[in-house]
């Protein structure tokens, strides 16, 4: 391992603390609660289905939000490497610094303002379409809220571990309810009642690529919105807003790339993934996704799904190009122009 590893590790681990002490009331109560005992169980190393001790999470969730007070006015750490340190927001400087340590390093704004810190060890490092992928395993440091993957400055960031967490989350819900639809097709073509953390992992190795390739999508995307978009999105403090512009570039990746290849592919397992992993404002934009999918599934060759695929791509470009308008124009005031956007955007697709 590399000299001041243990160093490292600690200052990307204050860091994700500092960013958690900020953010972490952000969240509502039951996702709070959820993601405090996931982290539990990750720093804890405990199994996938093994019970969680719930006297110790108590008292390690009163240990942490005392650290959390401590911390909530520090500034971030530089990380520190052999030849001298490293802002924590330089991530191409501390890749650079990690070359040949098979170790990888992440760190970005996420939703709502939020800084995001891992460190992992790097698995693969590949080139596609001209971006690269860095795919990390175990984590040795993350925040409270783990994404799975991520596009930084060219670069793709996927977290399998991150992934597998998210998967067994989302069982585990389903678990509670048993209910028909896509993420039941999904777990049933991983033969997860049969053998549940074998199913996680084989879903994790093929849906990571489905990550990538919405990932890819949003590369493609970035590329017509210009870096305007990321400046726009930083700038927006009407959380409805927010939520609004980054389900419109996610639908425009997802018509450019990720839709047209799993069909293309004939990858029916990951269709049902991806659209078990629309979230509600995501499902509630385009109606006819539902339409759609529910052709696919009775065996229309997808041509449903590729229609609202070719459809997605104008609109989507337009819609994003709308927001983008109305922030140049009002700037910090443009969130309730955004926000009334997203009301009328449904119905148009």
């Amino acid at each position: 391992m590399m000299p001041g590893f243990e160093r490292l590790v600690g200052a990307v681990r204050t860091n994700c603390h500092i960013s958690d002490a900020r953010h972490a009331r952000d969240m509502t109560l039951c996702t709070y609660l959820l993601e405090m005992r996931e982290l539990y169980r990750w720093e804890q190393g405990i199994p996938f289905g093994a019970p969680v001790p719930q006297a110790a999470v108590g008292a390690w969730m009163t240990e942490r939000e005392a650290l959390w007070s401590s911390l909530e006015a520090a500034d971030h750490v530089p990380l520190p490497f052999p030849d001298g340190p490293v802002d924590p927001f330089d991530v191409a400087g501390a890749n650079r610094a990690l070359a040949g340590r098979r170790l990888v390093y992440g760190a970005g704004i996420g939703r709502f303002g939020k800084p995001q810190f891992f460190l992992g060890e790097l698995q693969r490092d590949e080139r596609r379409d001209g971006v690269r992928i860095l795919v990390a395993g175990t984590e040795h440091a993350r925040d409270l809220s783990a994404a799975p993957a991520a596009l930084r400055g060219g670069t793709i960031y996927l977290r399998l571990e991150a992934l597998r967490r998210l998967l067994w989350e989302k069982a585990e819900a389903w678990r509670g309810k048993r209910a028909d639809g896509a993420l039941k097709a999904a777990l049933d073509s991983y033969g997860f009642a049969a053998a549940p953390a074998t199913a996680i992992d084989r879903m994790a190795a093929a849906e990571a690529e489905t990550l990538i390739l919405h990932e890819l999508g949003e590369s493609e995307a970035g590329r017509s919105l210009g870096p305007e978009w990321e400046a726009m999105l930083g700038g927006l403090a009407n959380r409805r807003a927010e939520l609004f512009a980054r389900a419109a570039r996610d639908h425009l990746a997802d018509c450019l790339v990720t839709l047209p290849a799993l069909l293309d592919r004939g990858a029916g397992a990951s269709v049902h993934f991806w659209y078990a992993s629309l979230d509600g404002m995501r499902l509630h934009l385009v109606p006819s996704l539902a339409v759609a999918y529910a052709a696919w599934q009775r065996g229309d060759g997808g041509r449903a799904l590729r229609a609202v695929a070719r459809s997605g791509v104008a609109h989507w470009r337009r819609v994003c190009g709308q927001i983008l308008a109305l922030h140049d124009r009002l700037g910090a005031e443009a969130g309730t122009a955004i926000e009334a956007l997203a009301s009328a955007a449904d119905s148009r697709l």
